[in-house]
């Protein structure tokens, strides 16, 4: 790569990730530049095409500067590699939009249809898990995804809904709007998940590709249930790894939590 400054006029914009830009700091980054110039170059392709930097481009232009340092990429890349480039440094930055986070991804496996989640979890840097949830708005009915596009919902929101049927989401929408918590989606949610009857037995046995075998046991225990158990598993575990616990501190710190209750 290479850095050179490259005139505001000549650096080509066309769509990016973030669709909405908060005019306040909008206002903090153009008082900023205008201060101390733009301390991070902008990522820009052979032809002059913006890849990243937005934002600081356009505090520039408000700024009143004629020219901005740019970092040129020495090779050519594909939309889908732009369009992952943009995504990544907007993610890392965490002010796009819920919305604009589902866009992002949808599109990019729209491009890369041989990916699967695993793919773009990876190219993005981010757990697979979370893009499940940013992609779950695809699976909600319509009314959720005008509702994420206005800020009245979530992604985690709309990651609750995206396992209830059509008809059961609507519900969910009304009790979100009417200030329902998150935790109370959730629980509403499971509530009608497990509304039918459920299949319940001792153990659940998962024996996965590597060898490992995962097993949720209890007094009778339905398939979501299970689900649940492991995903609040594996928010714990993560939270340990934080800590720095290993396999078997862990184990004895979750034995002592629920011999506390």
């Amino acid at each position: 790569m290479q850095q050179k400054t490259a005139k505001i006029q000549d650096i080509i914009v066309e769509e990016q990730v973030r669709k909405d830009l908060d005019p306040g700091r909008m206002a903090e980054l153009t008082a900023s530049v205008k201060t101390y110039g733009i301390l991070q170059p902008l990522l820009v392709t052979p032809a002059g095409r913006l890849l990243a930097g937005h934002r600081r481009l356009l505090a520039a232009k408000a700024a009143g500067l004629e020219t901005a340092p740019v970092i040129v990429t020495d090779r050519l890349l594909s939309d889908s590699e732009i369009r992952l480039i943009q995504l990544t440094e907007n993610m890392q930055r965490e002010d796009l939009s819920g919305h604009e986070k589902w866009l992002a991804c949808s599109e990019l496996m729209t491009m890369n249809p041989q990916w699967s989640l695993k793919n773009l979890a990876e190219c993005m840097h981010i757990d697979a898990s979370m893009v499940t949830r940013i992609l779950s708005p695809s699976k909600c009915v319509a009314a959720w995804r005008e509702a994420l596009r206005l800020g009245k919902v979530s992604i985690s929101d709309c990651y609750a809904a995206s396992k209830l049927d059509e008809n059961d989401q609507a519900g969910l929408l009304e009790l979100k709007l009417s200030g329902a918590s998150r935790d109370r989606l959730e629980e509403a949610g499971r509530q009608k998940r497990v509304a039918a009857p459920a299949v319940r037995i001792s153990r659940v046995k998962c024996l996965l590709p590597s060898g490992v075998q995962v097993v949720v046991s209890g007094d009778g225990v339905s398939l979501d249930e299970s689900i649940d158990a492991l995903n609040e598993a594996v928010r714990e575990m993560r939270r340990a790894r934080e800590l720095g616990f290993t396999a078997k501190t862990f184990s004895a710190a979750m034995k002592d939590k629920a011999a506390k209750g």
